[in-house]
């Protein structure tokens, strides 16, 4: 039962422009940027040489100082530069591999600009009645109402299938989801993702790559909500008469189990099923630069093995940049086998540059990935009434 709803506080920088919102004249244009704020960055430099990504093995182009890559035990990873979209390094990009709960980016990409946050919903027993056994739970009930902000948390944060099956069913259904998601995949370029179940729960042919998962988590730092709950460490959940705290099961954001939180980390997404083992889309900000890191299924001995591997990939991406020539692109560049229809690819911006690598707010993430401004972007969700504090 839908009771009430607000609209949407938050937009994507891409759609304020379709709303009027950062309509400038030519003359402003040619202007240049307003006081205080960052030039538009440079158009990417050209990749030397065609992409790497479909081979197999690890690729890299190093100069001739570049630190040396950290040993990973993933069966695949990749690390890039969330900005440009220009490949640092991968190994088996593209290896179809199950993602586990990685896949509710590519689920939070195609619901949640559908669902307004002030929503509020009463969950039926149906909605819940097909959640896989051993899922990982936020404690949604029937008979209580939530708003879709609260269901979002518990996603994000609890990794819960139960949040994710009402809110498929608030978006047309299970199947219906599935299936717009798959598109969403090829909308992006993302052609090696096969989708089951929405939610990432263990499937027969459910597939991603660390190539896919990489373009999700870019593709979704550029939304300020996507932003928001993913790098959101705790929070409370309404429960049966009280609310009760939740926290993400990130360990390098909240630093829980011994892992320490990785410096200026944005958050995005893990996951774990006993077929797919751990797997891990991260992103970190530092001195002006947003990567992004995607780690599948490493074969070392340990649970938190996944943290340190991305740990140390990040690592190495920030010390390595301007050391290494691209090995690929996330804009969908495809093999010439590829016959899947043309997509859209994300928009290739370079992050601005900033004297201050701790504010990786919403506002100010999606400033860096399409080359607006933060402020430009800040003022823009005021005046529809956003947010742009982390929650």
């Amino acid at each position: 039962m839908i009771t009430g709803f607000s609209y949407r506080a938050a937009v994507s920088a891409c759609s304020l422009c379709v709303a009027g919102l950062l309509v400038l004249t030519p003359a402003a244009a040619a202007a240049g940027p307003p006081a205080g704020e960052p030039a538009p960055p440079r158009p990417p430099a050209a990749m030397p040489g065609p992409s790497l990504l479909y081979r197999s093995g690890t690729q890299v182009r190093p100069h001739r100082d570049a630190p040396e890559l950290p040993d990973v035990s993933a069966l695949s990873w990749l690390v890039a530069d969330a900005g440009s979209g220009e490949v640092l390094a991968a190994h088996d990009a593209h290896r179809e591999l199950p993602p586990a709960s990685t896949l509710k980016t590519l689920f939070a990409l195609t619901v949640l600009p559908t669902l307004p946050g002030g929503l509020q919903h009463t969950v039926d027993y149906d909605e819940l009645a097909d959640v896989g056994e051993g899922s990982s739970l936020v404690g949604v009930e029937e008979g209580h109402t939530y708003r879709v902000a609260d269901l979002w948390r518990g996603v994000f944060l609890s990794s819960g299938n139960d949040a994710v099956h009402v809110l498929a069913r608030l978006g047309g259904g299970w199947e219906a989801t599935a299936a717009r998601m798959q598109d969403k995949a090829r909308s992006l370029g993302a052609l090696d993702t096969h989708v089951v179940s929405p939610d990432g729960y263990d499937a027969p042919g459910q597939v991603s790559s660390a190539f896919d998962l990489a373009v999700f988590g870019r593709a979704g730092l550029r939304d300020p909500d996507f932003a928001r709950y993913c790098g959101t460490a705790e929070a409370s959940f309404p429960g049966d008469g009280s609310s009760y705290p939740i926290e993400n099961t990130n360990r390098l954001l909240t630093g829980e189990d011994g892992v320490a939180p990785y410096p200026g980390l944005i958050g995005i997404k893990n996951g774990y099923t006993s077929n797919a083992g751990n797997t891990l889309v991260a992103a970190a900000r530092r001195d002006g630069h947003t990567l992004v890191v995607s780690v599948l299924n490493p074969q070392a001995d340990g649970g938190l093995t996944v943290y340190e591997e991305a740990r140390a990939l990040l690592d190495w991406g920030f010390a390595a940049a301007g050391q290494v020539d691209p090995v690929g692109s996330l804009d969908g560049l495809r093999p010439p086998s590829r016959t899947e229809p043309s997509a859209a690819p994300v928009a290739a911006a370079g992050a601005p540059a900033s004297d201050d690598d701790s504010d990786w707010s919403p506002a100010a993430v999606v400033a860096g990935l399409t080359g607006l401004g933060a402020g430009a972007v800040a003022l823009a969700l005021r005046a529809k009434g956003g947010r742009t504090a982390r929650s």
